[in-house]
Parts: C-alpha cells; structure tokens; sequence
C-alpha cells in the first residue's frame, strides 16, 4: 500500500512495547490520503495499540505571521474533528515540534513523521531522532515520486528532470485505501489547546499581527476540496490556453492548501487523470503539479541556500554582478514597494493583489520579480526583497514552489539570453509583454475593485 521507498528509519532503535503510536504531523495537514498518517495506524493495528497525534504550533516560525496562522489554524481545527471521528487523539500544543515529541516519546513504541523539505523541517527530525529511545520513521507523501528516486543531486531545470518523473510518475499514483485504529486513544488524558477558539489561540500565542487574515481564501481541507472540484468542473479544459492570463480565473488556487499540507499532490494528480477533458488539459495543470513543483522540492532539498542569492547558479551569478553597478532608471525602497508606490501600474497590481488575497496569480510573479531586479540597487538586494515580500504576504510563502519561482526571476531553472543591461544573460521581462499576452489594463481594474 505504502511503497518502500517512501519510508525512512532516522534512528536505528527497537520498537519498544510502550503505551502508543505517536504520529508527528507536521507537514501533512489532514486525514485524507496522508500515508505517514496511514502508515502509523498500521503499524499501531499491528502492534495491538492505540495511536495519537501531535502538532507543535511554533510562534516563533521563521516569516510566519496572522495570516499564516488564521490559515493553518482552520484547517487544524478540521484535521482535530477528522482525527476524532477515526477514534485517534489529537494533541495540539504551543510548543516547539522537535521538544513536545521528545517529551510525548517516552511513552511511545515508535514515531511516524510526515517528510518536510525545508531547513527547519530537517533540523527538528535531526534533534528528535537523537534523543528519543524508540524509532523515529519518516514517510514522504507530500510529492508524488519520492524526491531522491526521482535524483541523487540538484536538476539543472525542468526539461532534466521532467523524464526522470515521468518514468516512475505512475508507480506512485496509487490509490490509498482509508485505515482505521482498532483501538481508540481518545479516553487518554493530555492536555491539548482548545481549536475551537481561534482568537484565543492567536493572542495566546502572540503571533506577528503585521499582515491582515485574507477573505479570500479559508483554510482546511474541505475548502481544498472545493477548489478542486470548481477547477476540474469550470476550469480545467480551458487552462492550457488561459493559466497565463490573471484575468482568466483559470487557476486551481490550490497551492496554499499544498503548502500547508491540507490536500495531497497524489489525490489531485489522481482525481485530475479521471476527469472527462483533454488529455492535453490533463498534461498541462500535471506538468504543474508534478513536474514543476518537484522541480522546486528537488531544489530546496539539495541546494542547502535556497533562500539566498548564494543558492544561485554560477552563471546566473556572475551575470548578475556583472552588471552589478549599471544605472538604474529607477530606484524603489523596500517601503515604496511593500505599498505599491511604484510607477508601474501592472507590478503595483501584482503587489497589491498579493497584500489583499494573500495569492498573486503565477504570471505575474514572473514579472513581480524580474522588477526587482531592476529597480534595487543590486541583486543581492532585489533577491532579499523578493523573498521578504512573498514569505510575509503570500499564503503559499516559506515553501519549496516559492523559493524556487524567486529563484526563478535570477535564472534559477532557465537557460542564458541575450545580454542586456542589468539582467546581463538572465531573462528579462517588460510590460509590452504583458500587454501582447493579455488585457494587463483589465488585471489593474481587477484588482483595484478588490478594494471596494
């Protein structure tokens, strides 16, 4: 059911005869088609015990900030019910993750913990495997194939990594069967924060109130489902021709439920081959999910600088400093363009919309970025600006997609062009580009009616 090469053991310890399972959610946000979820029921049938979950909610979370949190606390909130009805107890603290499962391990026979990408994911399994006494096992399903038998070493681009997916891409497209405890947790008695209550929790936790919560998009699962049902019923046939036109709505919105593991890749990817359009439909929004987004896991996964302007490639770099001290017609501080203070209509709208909706359409992040380029007083700069500005207002911000799509705008994943003025070889982007593409005008109207 679960494959082999999804499952790694982080320590080398006996399973112990202790009280229970404990699974450590963290990246997976949800009970549907979560197989580290899965793979500890099973492991806790076997064993004949009862089997618990916990999430360390951190107020402290790198860039995280209230809209991160509003988000992720409905979605818990849903995940805390779903968890209930199969008979597992939830544990939700504010506690560091890596220090509430080493406290809750001493009762444990094993941990299960769902497979994160990013620095401070890897850090807190790293700390936990080395001072809990019973084994600490990893199970990766938030991609498709598993990120190191897709490569061993960081992929130069899509086009390299593309037939390394689509060799075993159907391998791991497997339906996962629902698993149920045979024995109940919920008569445990621990101390868990009362999900019920959102703003309670957010003063408790005293989280950075600088970034509003967005009314466009609400977390949880079951809201996850719905825009993927909308997308593959209104949407998904006209998104080859229309995903680079913001005034389309043409997207599937679903990265921020990605992001937080509200909905899993494989259950997309699988409910998107059976739906009644086009294979090239189909190929289009999979090229996407899959190939593009594992592109960026592989990235954050093997690139250990990520998100710095080091992380770069050597040609990109050089290019880029290069042309480190050409002048610049324009010249924005990060002030005038956190409000949009910009004389470009057309990026002011992209940043605007990213403020309000907590998403800007993937287009226009292209072009948000390349803009930064030019309009800071040096790479290095724009790079910090980029990644400030999207960890802090997006919704899909502080995640593999997004440090990959900043990367992105400096060459990251692309080939040379012909050189110019302050991008050097990288690809440059401008505003008639835009307008060939679609109606740009129309996109400022659009998001300026977000306002009233």
């Amino acid at each position: 059911m679960i494959s082999k090469e999804r499952v790694k053991n982080l320590n080398s310890l006996e399973i112990k005869n202790r009280k229970y399972v404990l699974y450590w959610m963290q990246s997976s946000q949800r009970t549907e088609y979560n197989l580290a979820l899965t793979f500890a029921i099973l492991k806790a049938n076997k064993l004949n015990k009862p089997i618990i979950a916990f999430f360390g909610i951190t107020p402290t979370y790198p860039k995280a900030n209230l809209r991160h949190f509003q988000f992720m606390l409905e979605g818990l909130r849903e995940v805390n019910n779903s968890l209930e009805e199969i008979g597992i107890k939830a544990i939700v603290l504010k506690k560091s993750p890596e220090k509430g499962i080493v406290n809750l391990a001493k009762d444990s026979c094993l941990i299960v913990a769902d497979k994160g990408y990013l620095k401070i994911i890897k850090q807190w399994h790293k700390f936990a495997a080395a001072r809990v006494e019973c084994p600490l096992i990893q199970v990766e399903d938030n991609v498709v194939v598993p990120v190191e038998e897709v490569s061993g070493k960081e992929e130069y681009s899509a086009a390299t990594i593309r037939p390394k997916i689509m060799k075993k891409r159907q391998i791991y497209l497997t339906k996962l069967s629902k698993t149920k405890p045979v024995t109940d947790s919920l008569g445990l008695d621990f101390a868990t924060l009362n999900l019920k209550n959102d703003k309670e929790i957010i003063s408790d936790l005293s989280v950075n109130k600088s970034v509003e919560v967005t009314r466009y998009f609400k977390g949880g699962s079951s809201e996850a489902s719905k825009h993927l049902e909308t997308f593959i019923n209104t949407k998904l046939s006209d998104y080859p021709e229309h995903k680079n036109d913001p005034n389309a709505d043409c997207l599937s919105n679903l990265s921020p439920y990605l992001h937080f593991g509200q909905i899993s890749p494989i259950y997309i990817a699988r409910k998107i081959l059976e739906a009644p359009v086009s294979k090239a439909a189909k190929d289009a929004y999979l090229e996407e999910l899959i190939v593009r987004r594992e592109l960026s896991v592989n990235y954050v996964n093997f690139n250990q600088n990520y998100d710095s302007f080091d992380g770069l490639p050597e040609w990109t770099k050089r290019t880029l400093l290069s042309h480190r001290k050409d002048p610049r017609e324009y010249l924005y501080s990060l002030d005038e363009l956190e409000n949009a203070k910009t004389h470009d209509p057309y990026w002011n709208a992209a940043q605007n919309e990213m403020r309000v909706k907590g998403k800007m359409h993937g287009y226009m992040r292209m072009y948000w970025g390349k803009k930064l380029i030019e309009w800071t007083d040096n790479p290095e700069a724009a790079f910090k600006i980029a990644l400030f500005l999207n960890d802090k207002y997006e919704l899909d911000g502080r995640d593999p997609n997004s440090y990959a799509g900043v990367a992105w705008c400096f060459g990251k994943h692309d080939r040379p062009w012909k050189e110019r003025p302050i991008f050097g070889i990288v690809r440059y982007m401008n505003s008639d580009g835009l307008r060939r593409k679609f109606d740009a005008d129309k996109y400022v109207q659009k998001i300026k009616d977000l306002g009233k």
